[in-house]
């Protein structure tokens, strides 16, 4: 029989990102995430950076289980609005999660401006028993579409064409996106720091 593969736990409950990250690095590790386990507490991210709310969720969860806790901390950064809405990405339409709904502002307040510039970034920690062991960064620069394009991937991919690109994140395609995307490109150095710690 081949042998068991370690277990990555992914501290969110995001399933879109838990499934980018599997895809990613899913061959080395038994990718789970707090889905899995129903008792783990909510982490607020009350940090001003990605690198304070992916540290704190990191080390938050990697507290109550038994392993390697991968968390990250990701968003959106518009030249235009003076990097928002960056650590508030996922609420920004005031709801959090509400993809649509983050879209339509972003949309909104993007209308007739012409620098349209902006990055994805991803900051992303590693911990074990409560301790952080490392952390890693990446980013992808592009472009605010005028409009959304595409029905794949999440957030928004839909709005976002890659350095490039004419099309958008959510037209290329999952393997496409991974390849290029700013949470690739972190979890390339995760994947690299593993394999030297073996």
């Amino acid at each position: 029989m081949p042998p068991e593969l370690p277990i990555l736990i992914v501290a969110t409950r995001n399933a879109h990102k838990t499934q980018e990250i599997r895809e990613i690095i899913g061959d080395r590790y038994k990718v789970l995430d707090v889905n899995d386990f129903p008792n783990l507490p909510t982490v607020d991210e009350t940090g001003t950076t990605f690198l304070e709310n992916a540290t704190l969720k990191a080390v938050a969860i990697s507290r109550e289980v038994t392993g390697l806790v991968l968390s990250d901390d990701s968003g959106l950064e518009v030249d235009a609005l003076g990097g928002a809405p960056g650590v508030w990405s996922s609420s920004y339409g005031g709801e959090e999660g509400n993809h649509p709904k983050n879209n339509a502002r972003l949309m909104a307040v993007m209308a007739g401006k012409t620098n349209r510039s902006a990055r994805f970034r991803c900051t992303m920690v590693l911990a074990e028993g409560g301790e952080v062991l490392a952390d890693f960064s990446g980013s992808v620069e592009g472009k605010i579409l005028e409009e959304p394009f595409g029905a794949g991937g999440f957030g928004y991919d839909p709005l976002f064409a890659p350095e490039g690109q004419e099309r958008s994140f959510a037209e290329l395609g999952s393997e496409a996106k991974n390849a290029l995307s700013h949470r690739g490109r972190a979890l390339a150095k995760v994947a690299a720091w593993l394999e030297s710690r073996g």
